[in-house]
């Protein structure tokens, strides 16, 4: 009994760690057909060789020698919706959406694709430290998203 204890509790450990050094991301879209768009998971860029998407329960393994691009955008909106319905003092304020585009090449030599949404509060650490495993400097869509990116 003890030994099949044993595995189950490092297994849940281990996630738990994971998790912890994660950044919460929404997937977008990109190459993949096996993940839906709009499903949420953990991005977790604190291994060594590889890059890991944890989402439904598994884990998407990408290796940091296959990454290739690495591009950092925002999405500026005005609360219109909001504005209307609530207060005009609303159109003042933006709602920013942090997006990363992470490509790589598979196993087969495919050219595959990744975009996330990033929770503003992960986006300088997760850039710093894929750039940093990877040796590839993230491209900024524009100047306002590398004031974000670099702060």
């Amino acid at each position: 009994m003890k030994s099949k204890i044993i595995p189950f509790v490092f297994l849940v450990f281990a996630t738990a760690v994971a998790v912890e050094q994660g950044s919460h991301v929404e997937y977008i879209g990109g190459t993949r057909s096996d993940v839906k768009s709009g499903t949420s998971g953990t991005l977790v860029t604190a291994h060594a060789d590889s890059l890991w998407l944890l989402i439904n329960g598994r884990g998407i393994e990408v290796p940091y020698r296959k990454v290739n691009l690495l591009e950092y955008g925002q999405k500026v909106d005005r609360r219109y919706a909001m504005a209307i319905a609530i207060s005009p003092i609303l159109l003042l304020s933006k709602s920013r959406k942090h997006f990363l585009t992470v490509g790589y090449s598979d196993q087969d030599g495919t050219q595959q694709a990744l975009v996330f949404q990033l929770d503003k509060k992960h986006v300088r650490a997760a850039l710093a430290s894929l750039e940093a495993r990877t040796g590839i400097k993230v491209t900024f869509q524009d100047d306002e998203a590398r004031k974000a990116g670099k702060g």
